[in-house]
């Protein structure tokens, strides 16, 4: 069982900066694959980035490749998302989720086993 705490999260104006944390507890957590999804009401939730276990690759969304960077920090078992040049489009609820394992490029939501609670993001105009 994983336990995953999301921070970080509120107002910011466009072009602006904020940095996401996940602090996560239980065991093993290196074995674990970090992600990040958003979500915003009425739609489904989407993949942001992935942290891969082993490797430590990462893998991001289109949408925010080259302006978000996804890492982790297994002595602290914590994951993080830096987002750079945000945009409105970005204002979410963003969710961190861990899944036992290497990474498929391609996962979803439902591939991933555990969720935190969610923290806004607001990228204001």
């Amino acid at each position: 069982q994983v336990r995953l705490l999301e921070s970080g999260g509120g107002l910011v104006q466009t072009g602006g900066s904020l940095r996401l944390s996940c602090a996560a507890s239980g065991r093993a957590f290196s074995s674990y694959t970090m992600g990040w999804f958003r979500q915003v009401p009425g739609k489904e939730r989407e993949f942001v980035a992935a942290i891969s276990w082993g490797d430590g690759k990462a893998y991001y969304a289109d949408s925010v490749k080259g302006r978000f960077t996804i890492s982790r920090v297994n002595t602290e078992t914590s994951a993080y998302l830096q987002m750079s040049s945000l945009k409105p489009e970005d204002s979410a609820v963003y969710y961190c989720a861990a899944r036992w394992g290497a990474y498929v490029p391609g996962t979803g939501p439902d591939g991933m086993d555990f969720w935190g609670e969610g923290t806004l993001v607001t990228v204001a105009s």
